[in-house]
């Protein structure tokens, strides 16, 4: 029988290829454990002529984490235990080393080794496994922030963890997630597909665009516990049922990875244990997205409403906005709209002081600012009292300056206007002791590039930015990870006779590395 609710969706099924097109994808909703849609387009691999189905392989990216989290409560409940575990692996760190909890929250201070990487010169396309990864997290010596202060996305801080599980117990990563989680979940073919460069059934991730069409993606990473995990949609299907299943009881695996965390000092965390905590609709929320270059995929579960969404794209299109999409058309409700207001006038380059990073803004259409300061741009909605923002980040002009608010990483600052750039003279070679890494600026024809080098190899020039005053941003439009860590800021120091002896280095994910002039 046709109802309004099977209407809804049916229509959104249909336009979902054109809204985010690309060669396939795959999605569900269930309600109270039952399968409202599990619908699959397009082609899993179209140079093979391979159709995507419900049983097509696919990289959750980092959908992995809760996973990863998951198997570590469940072989540790205390994870404090694994706390000595984490300090060994940080062998040169100058201060206190975070504990596990502070990993399995993102609230370890550690630097994220994707972007660290590019700082080594990695090319995108390189090669990256165990031996890059143990020898970029063993040289850690400083942190961001003192942990459980702070908020920021890491990567290293899942795959630490789920090393750290194999080790002590003597058994693989693989065996754990096959035995703790997906056999309990009947989640039957997935798998640690920890090798990027194929899939088994020949699964294809591809990036491009409709106009200049797609081709496969390149990636020769290996993932572990932050982004290892290969399944398809009726894996995905299973573990949504397993979270339905155990809704009630408060030791079931999701309800605890979903319990309150907070920051220290009681500011309550909207992360934790591998899962994002949010509101959809004015309705809490758990869920994460995943993204490696050429698969993008999000899940979300409404505890209130017994709603799960699960959305794998094997293209770059927004997956988050698709899981949206199908929400409210199983909510009835409208994705709300925007109020189109003038530009404020605090358009312009700042500085902020605590991780010393570049915030630019400046308009962009339908009413909004784009602001260019942590790993990606950010379109910020202008509101009728003259703020900017979204549910992650809002700008403020208050009378004594432009305040910067970011809740989800405990982060509230007040922003320091840049005035123009006065001068050029900044060209040199320049090292970072903590890292054993340099950074090269040219001034090649009165255009100045820059271009970082280390143990990865030597990345590209790239065409430096004018910030402000000695501030300059590197921009880095390619990385390892599906999203690049963000434009570098560049922020030089110079002696008392005004010579450049050295610059700071930082980009969101990163921040604080400090190089010294060698040439």
């Amino acid at each position: 029988m046709t109802t309004p609710l099977s209407l809804r969706l049916d229509h959104q099924i249909e336009a979902l290829p054109r809204a985010y097109p690309g060669p396939g994808g795959a999605v569900a909703v269930l309600r109270d454990g039952e399968v409202l849609v599990r619908h699959a387009w397009g082609f899993a691999n179209a140079e093979r002529r391979i159709s995507f189905t419900p049983r097509s392989l696919f990289r959750m990216c980092s959908i992995t984490k809760q996973f990863t989290c998951a198997t570590v409560l469940d072989a540790f409940p205390d994870p404090s235990d694994l706390d000595d575990d984490v300090a060994a692996r940080l062998p040169l760190l100058e201060s206190a080393a975070p504990g596990a909890l502070h990993l399995a929250h993102n609230q370890s201070g550690l630097r994220d080794y994707w972007a660290v990487a590019m700082l080594h010169g990695s090319p995108a396309e390189a090669p990256f496994g165990d031996a890059e990864a143990a020898r970029v997290i063993a040289g850690t010596r400083t942190l961001q922030f003192a942990p459980g202060t702070r908020y920021s996305y890491c990567n290293q801080n899942f795959r630490i963890l789920s090393d750290i599980v194999q080790d002590r117990t003597g058994r693989g990563f693989a065996h754990h997630l096959r035995e703790r989680i997906f056999d309990p979940a009947g989640m039957e073919t997935a798998f640690l597909a920890a090798d990027t460069r194929a899939l088994p059934d020949g699964t294809e991730g591809y990036e491009g665009d409709p106009l200049k069409g797609f081709r496969p993606a390149e990636n020769r990473i290996l993932w572990t516990g932050d982004a290892g995990l290969g399944a398809c949609l009726d894996d995905m299907i299973a573990w949504e049922r397993f979270i339905n299943h155990g809704r009630d009881d408060p030791d079931h695996i999701y309800n605890r990875l979903s319990t309150p965390v907070a920051f220290e000092g009681g500011a309550p965390a909207p992360y934790g244990f591998g899962l994002g905590r949010g509101t959809a609709f004015g309705r809490p929320m758990t869920g994460h997205g995943g993204a490696l270059r050429g698969w993008r995929s999000h899940r979300l579960y409404v505890p209130d409403e017994r709603v799960s969404v699960v959305v794998m794209f094997n293209h770059l299109s927004d997956a988050h906005g698709a899981a949206m999409d199908l929400l409210a058309a199983t909510l009835n409700v409208e994705r709300p709209g925007r109020v189109v207001v003038p530009q404020p006038p605090w358009l312009g380059a700042y500085r902020e002081a605590e991780t010393g990073l570049s915030a630019r803004i400046d308009a962009a259409a339908g009413g909004r600012v784009r602001l260019r300061f942590g790993h990606s741009a950010e379109l910020l909605d202008l509101q009728a009292d003259g703020s900017a923002g979204t549910d992650g980040t809002r700008l403020r002009a208050r009378p004594d300056g432009l305040w910067m608010d970011r809740p989800h990483e405990n982060h509230r600052v007040r922003l320091t206007p840049l005035g123009a750039p006065e001068t050029r003279d900044v060209d040199g070679r320049y090292r970072c002791a903590e890292l054993g890494a340099e950074v090269e600026v040219a001034d090649v024809g009165g255009v100045l590039y820059g271009g970082f080098s280390g143990f990865l190899g030597q990345g590209r020039m790239e065409t430096l930015d004018a910030v402000g005053p000695d501030v300059w941003a590197l921009p880095c439009p390619r990385a390892l990870d599906h999203t690049p860590p963000g434009d570098w800021t560049l922020a030089f120091r110079r002696d008392r006779s005004h010579r450049i002896v050295g610059l700071t280095v930082g980009c969101w994910l990163a921040r604080g590395l400090v190089y010294d002039r060698v040439g």
